[in-house]
């Protein structure tokens, strides 16, 4: 057969598999497995666009490894959703596996919050720059159980208690990069929860972790005991879902970020001063948080982690996680600030997931996080310092953005140009002056 002919004969082969999509006889997620994911792709897109009369030009235009992100990422793979990617910088910063200036890359369709950051890393870094600290406070799965009541559950408990090594060694046998750190028990009446803690590595850890708890029932507590678990994940983990338990204990990474900016950086670079930042502070992020509810006492912390994990690989529903957090401004002297945040509940990692797509790579790259076998945990480490950075510039601009009332001019001027006037701020290029 000739290289003409069997062209032929596959392009008519996907013809009928079009049709056959678009007519319903099969599903998307059905199509051989001998085609490339490519090829795949293509016949799905064709295939919706008879079906909802719409273009898939766009979609259909990527530079990732289709085969990658079909096998690792989505499911039903048609192509892929670019979002605009800036970066912002030179920022300094100061902490345990990141020294000097970085830039940092932000994904998003929001019009001046790349320039809204990058203002607020001119400041910091005018100002001596950021300390940052990361603290690894491990990954959480959750599992249900069921008993006959208070006295099965509490010989359950005595049983995991007495049990916890050989809980420890099934969990760790899934892999070579997880150690168990804690399990914290949770009941009420005939319910149990199991809380494990793991240390992940550089990997932000959700698929080990499920893994990990999965074998542990399996093959130990429900053959053990009896006791049967209702489901893998009880919400007691808490996984992206906004929560107590994780505000107060933590999970994935905590991150903390701090400068002291003296009053000619706050008057120059910030178009605010001390006293207006303190009183922005105190009545948004404090009492308007008090009076919401909220668990987010800061301006927007969603804003720079969205962007930031959209650009890095990580997995975006774990924003409503990344988004607690508590912003302090206090004075330091008559006119200078001391500024500072605290995230909890940042779960994040510098391998697995979407960091192996080529863009994510690069963006990860940009920022010199590279895994290091002799080093584990150390570029994972990097990410949370350099996103405590980020945060916390974003969070100053928006801040001193509110003090100025610039805030709506400026999204005007940023998102409809033409249409405000031309201003010099509140977001002006950085310089390093």
């Amino acid at each position: 057969m000739s290289d003409a002919t069997r062209a032929v004969e596959t392009e008519e082969g996907q013809e009928r598999l079009v049709r056959r999509l678009a007519d319903g006889e099969i599903g998307f997620h059905q199509l051989p497995e001998d085609l490339s994911a490519e090829e795949r792709a293509r016949i799905r897109r064709r295939a919706l666009e008879e079906i909802t009369g719409s273009s898939l030009e766009h979609v259909g235009h990527y530079s990732l490894d289709g085969d990658r992100a079909s096998d690792q990422n989505c499911e039903n793979f048609i192509g892929a959703a670019q979002v605009p990617m800036g970066v912002v910088g030179p920022l300094e910063l100061h902490g345990d596996h990141v020294d000097g200036e970085i830039v940092a890359p932000l994904a998003t369709t929001e019009a001046a919050l790349v320039a809204s950051t990058n203002r607020g890393c001119s400041a910091l870094t005018a100002a001596g720059g950021a300390t940052v600290r990361v603290e690894d406070v491990g990954m959480t799965r959750a599992p249900v159980f069921r008993t006959s009541g208070l006295e099965e559950t509490r010989e359950f408990l005595e049983w995991v208690r007495e049990h916890e090594d050989e809980i420890r060694e099934v969990a760790e046998e899934s892999s070579r990069y997880l150690e168990l750190l804690e399990i914290k028990p949770r009941h009420f009446g005939s319910t149990v929860f199991l809380r494990f803690r793991f240390d992940c590595t550089d990997a932000m850890g959700m698929n080990m972790v499920t893994i990990a708890c999965d074998r542990i029932v399996r093959q130990l507590i429900e053959p053990e005991t009896g006791i049967e678990c209702v489901a893998l994940s009880g919400n007691y983990c808490v996984d992206k879902k906004p929560a107590g338990v994780n505000f107060e204990e933590g999970r994935g990474k905590r991150v903390f970020a701090e400068a002291v900016i003296d009053e000619s950086v706050l008057r120059e670079k910030l178009k605010t001063s001390a006293g207006d930042l303190v009183e922005v502070q105190y009545r948004k992020n404090m009492l308007g948080s008090i009076a919401a509810g909220s668990k987010g006492f800061n301006a927007h912390y969603a804003n720079m982690v969205a962007a930031f994990f959209l650009a890095t690989g990580q997995d975006p529903a774990h924003v409503v996680e990344g988004a607690m957090g508590v912003t302090c401004v206090e004075r330091n002297g008559p006119e200078s600030l001391y500024v500072s945040i605290y995230m909890p509940d940042v779960p994040i990692g510098a391998v697995g997931g979407g960091t192996g797509l080529a863009t994510q790579r690069e963006a990860l790259s940009l920022m010199g996080v590279e895994v290091d076998p002799d080093r584990p945990g150390a570029a994972v480490a990097r990410l949370g310092e350099i996103l405590g950075g980020v945060v916390l510039a974003g969070e100053l601009s928006l801040l001193a953005a509110f003090t100025s009332r610039d805030l709506a001019v400026s999204h005007e001027r940023l998102s409809r140009p033409g249409t405000a006037p031309r201003l010099s701020g509140p977001f002006p290029p950085p310089d390093r002056s």
